[in-house]
């Protein structure tokens, strides 16, 4: 758990460093021979007569509940199979090295964040987001010690939040101050780890910490009281639904993937939105076969699983909010990005539209 460092969160300084390094040409990782389309040259027995180009390949994930937990699931119940995939799963502990995989070329079909595309792109790496699965923001969330006393959100000035350096839950954190009148550089922030977070807050070192799952839930259980996420906010003065922060899982796609394959990534997303549909409506038999494979117990994952909102649907919350301006700058503020990136030039939703139309709700202008 200790190295259970994630994409969202991290300082993604790192990551727009390896990207640099990876777009001038390093291949994938020593003993990875497979091609930039996801596999070697397939023969003519790897093409299904239905159409399907590329039965067998790797779909790279992350071992987290907001990023990989409809993959597990078309995995362990057999929806790639179902739609004649021979799909290897697999599950890297740092999300933040997925970037790197993609521009190096070995994850030419991955899941993470569209804010990992945004950054793939403005390095020049040739990646489109085939389709959303999760809005996740719910995770990206602040907890307050035991002791912390608000009577409004302005009391939050002057106190002090433990929050690693470039996480992206500063969004939720900057948005809500705005909101609600909070003078958000009277913030004070240290720089923790979040496993390093939950314990100074149990110790009552920091009045405050900010971080993702499955720290804020470890933080709550040890004695923490939850203030607010992108989503929700307990606070004395707001409480219930907000809209401070929006981020999404997605599958994506190296353009030359694209190009080669698009069959056999419509039956990846008829297997994915199967998953879905399973998560959604049977979240208890969900959760016993996903909590062993991300390795937290079922009442952890419960509690997870809940801030999420599992859905493959594009609408205008996904279009304006996570793939927006305020997100551009906020990347391109703490470095990552050079310029702001158009969201048509990291998006092809036209297979998602072939496969389920009834999601494509709203369309990129």
């Amino acid at each position: 758990m200790k190295k259970r460092l994630k994409f969202l969160g991290s300082t993604m300084v790192v990551l727009a460093m390896a990207l640099n390094l990876a777009a001038c040409g390093s291949g994938g990782s020593p003993g990875n021979a497979a091609e930039p389309d996801g596999s070697s040259t397939p023969n003519a027995s790897d093409v299904k007569n239905d159409g399907i180009e590329l039965k067998q390949f790797t779909l790279v994930g992350v071992r987290d509940a907001q990023i990989s937990s409809q993959q597990i699931i078309a995995d362990k119940k057999g929806y790639f199979k179902e739609e004649g995939l021979e799909v290897t799963s697999q599950l890297i502990e740092s999300g933040p090295d997925i970037g790197p995989m993609v521009a190096g070329g070995s994850a030419p079909i991955s899941i993470q964040t569209n804010f990992m595309d945004i950054i793939l792109k403005s390095n020049n790496v040739g990646v489109k987001i085939v389709a959303p699965l999760a809005q996740i923001a719910g995770t990206q969330a602040v907890v307050g010690g035991k002791h912390l006393e608000l009577k409004s959100a302005k009391d939050l000035e002057g106190k002090t939040i433990g929050v690693p350096n470039g996480a992206d839950v500063v969004i939720a954190i900057d948005n809500m101050a705005k909101e609600l009148g909070v003078d958000a550089k009277k913030i004070k922030y240290v720089n923790l780890a979040p496993s390093d977070a939950v314990t100074a807050l149990e110790k009552g070192d920091i009045d405050a910490m900010a971080a993702w799952e499955p720290f804020i839930t470890k933080a709550i259980q040890g004695g923490g009281k939850f203030l607010f996420s992108g989503t929700k906010s307990e606070l004395p003065d707001k409480q219930g639904d907000v809209n401070w922060m929006s981020v999404h899982t997605t599958i994506q796609v190296t353009d030359d993937f694209l190009k080669k394959n698009p069959n056999t990534i419509k039956a990846v997303l008829r297997a994915l939105n199967k998953a879905t549909d399973f998560i959604n409506n049977n979240r208890e038999e969900a959760i016993k076969i996903l909590s062993p494979e991300l390795r937290l117990t079922e009442a952890e994952l419960t509690e997870i699983m809940n801030r999420n909102v599992y859905s493959m649907e594009v609408n205008d919350n996904y279009l304006n909010d996570s793939n927006g301006e305020a997100v551009g700058s906020y990347l391109k503020s703490v470095g990552n990005i050079r310029e702001l990136q158009d969201p048509k030039s990291y998006h092809d939703l036209s297979l998602l539209k072939e496969v389920a139309p009834e999601l494509v709700k709203a369309e990129l202008k």
